[in-house]
């Protein structure tokens, strides 16, 4: 009996005005992709490239270089680099991402993956690095080797899976939570220092109204593109100071440059002791991306229809090429240290969008920006950087963490992952509460029930004292001196 041979998307592909609305219409685009894994996925062949696309597009490319920016920087104040080394080492940071690894990976040979983005909490770590003795292209090594493990053992995943829902929602709203906060309390800072503190309240007002407005008719994709051209159309108009600064250019290619001794980073390679000295940071950074992932693929699950399954991301695949990003990158002279693409993610997944089409245009975004320059300042400024993550990153945490937490017993695991998270960090509170929520002391009970003493204890408590090993040698755990 010959077995029928299924059809391609091509074949399955429907026209938009076939269907009464377009998130019908994306809907059905969403049921019927099912991508090639580790195989060449193309364009309009495996998938679509739409409007939609454009919106994650552009905001994951405001927030690569902000997020890129803040890293360097970080290093740069510890290791005395000039503002002309943040900007040559951003450049090669935006060709890396966009030219290498978003459409090489994310885009043509594994679209299940999320885009390799930058890894936030690392950021306040860098002076602790470098106070350790810490070498950058040590660090990335071992992150991506630490990084790949975790891939290959596929223990993102399960970690992901054996994260109870109380737990993802409090994670979630305190994520969300602390970061409108700072957002809202940085615009207001920067604002009060220009001489223009009501810039500030004007921009954040409006911006409220328009993500509302948007909200009630269905179209928060378009948040952050609109919000954040508004919000710098409004600080503009009201006095707030803005020039372009950076001329447009090629970075150095050359890694030996970068890692020369009187060149680039000017610390020439990293020996053993560079290697020793952070090693308890690697191995904080890759237990930081289970949570972080965590987040990223709710977004999905919440957005996309339920027969989507094949287009969801992969945590173990995204992991994996994190992993590789961040050997390369770091190699080459990179300063950035890697995780899920959030910034991308988030906003993709509200438009009903899967990963491969938006990571083309990002890959091409990210390379025009970063030859151009000018772009880049724009991104930078402080409306549009605020307003961005504010309606792009934060407010949807907090909504869709809201959404998670539907009765009293995962109100109870939220409550305990936020009181934990403020205690520490988000790392240790996610560790923590998962931990107490497998074994029944909190949360659904009767789902501790069905679990084995794996899933109850082992692997959550290896996952609970590995975090809070890691944070106490760096120096992370309140009031306990770190080691290194």
């Amino acid at each position: 009996m010959v077995a029928h041979k299924e059809k391609s998307y091509g074949e399955k592909r429907k026209k938009a005005s076939e269907f009464k609305t377009r998130a019908e219409y994306l809907d059905h685009e969403l049921t019927i992709m099912k991508f090639r894994r580790w195989r060449v996925n193309l364009p309009f062949r495996d998938y679509g490239i739409e409007i939609e696309d454009v919106v994650p597009a552009l905001a994951a490319t405001i927030g690569k270089v902000v997020m890129v920016t803040a890293m360097v920087a970080a290093f740069a104040d510890q290791y005395a680099l000039t503002p002309a080394f943040i900007a040559e080492n951003v450049r090669l940071e935006m060709l890396i991402a966009g030219a290498v690894f978003v459409m090489l990976f994310s885009a043509f040979l594994n679209p299940n993956s999320n885009l390799a983005g930058t890894h936030g909490p690392m950021i306040p770590l860098i002076p602790i690095v470098a106070a350790a003795g810490g070498h950058p292209l040590a660090l990335g090594i071992l992150i991506g080797l630490f990084g790949l493990i975790l891939a290959i053992t596929k223990g993102g995943s399960k970690l992901m899976n054996l994260t109870g829902i109380g737990v993802r929602g409090g994670l979630l709203i305190y994520l969300g939570a602390v970061g409108l906060i700072g957002q809202i309390g940085k615009l207001g800072k920067w604002a009060t220092a220009g001489g223009v503190s009501t810039v500030s309240f004007v921009v954040i007002s409006v911006t409220v109204l328009v993500y509302a407005y948007l909200a009630r008719i269905q179209k928060r994709w378009l948040a952050i593109p609109l919000c954040s051209a508004i919000a710098g159309i409004i600080a503009f108009t009201m006095g707030a100071d803005f020039s372009f600064s950076t001329p447009p250019g090629l970075p150095h290619f050359d890694p030996m440059w970068w890692w020369g001794t009187n060149t680039g980073w000017k610390m020439g390679l990293p020996n053993l002791g560079h290697f020793i000295a952070v090693i308890p940071f690697a191995i904080l950074a890759v237990a930081m991306w289970s949570p972080d992932y965590l987040g990223h693929r709710v977004f999905q699950e919440l957005n996309y229809p339920k027969e989507a399954k094949a287009v969801l991301m992969d945590v173990d695949d995204t992991m994996m090429v994190a992993s590789i990003r961040q050997a390369i990158g770091s190699c080459l002279g990179g300063g950035n240290i890697a995780s899920s693409w959030g910034t991308y993610m988030i906003p993709a997944a509200i438009a009903k969008r899967p990963i491969p089409g938006g990571a083309v245009l990002t890959g091409i975004f990210c390379v025009v920006a970063g030859i151009l320059g000018y772009p880049m300042d724009l991104a930078m400024w402080e409306p549009v950087l605020r307003v961005a993550l504010i309606v792009g990153v934060f407010l949807p945490l907090l909504e869709a963490g809201m959404q998670m937490v539907s009765n009293h017993k995962d109100s109870q695991s939220a409550g305990t992952c936020i009181f934990a998270c403020a205690f520490v960090n988000p790392v240790f509170g996610w560790s923590a509460a998962m931990l107490l929520d497998n074994l029944g002391l909190i949360g659904d009970t009767d789902r501790a029930k069905t679990l084995n003493w794996n899933e109850k204890l082992i692997i959550p408590g290896i996952m609970f004292i590995v975090c809070v090993v890691s944070l106490g040698l760096v120096g992370q755990l309140p009031g306990i001196p770190g080691i290194f």
